[in-house]
């Protein structure tokens, strides 16, 4: 189970880092985009990928 978690927090800095050295300036403007939208908006955002998440992992579990 632990190896789990850390394997998919590794996973997620591995792509954080290839976002930011590929491409930073792109993640500035998507920054700037975010900073910009309402706060709603980010959590609607946000819960979104909680979901999408979910539903990733749980059909990679069927499987």
């Amino acid at each position: 189970m632990i190896e789990t978690i850390l394997s998919g927090l590794a996973l997620v800095l591995i792509i954080e880092g290839l976002a930011y050295a590929l491409a930073p300036s792109l993640v500035e403007r998507m920054l700037a985009s975010v900073r910009d939208m309402p706060i709603d908006m980010r959590r609607l955002v946000g819960i979104s990928a909680i979901a999408a998440g979910i539903a990733i992992l749980w059909v990679l579990r069927l499987f």
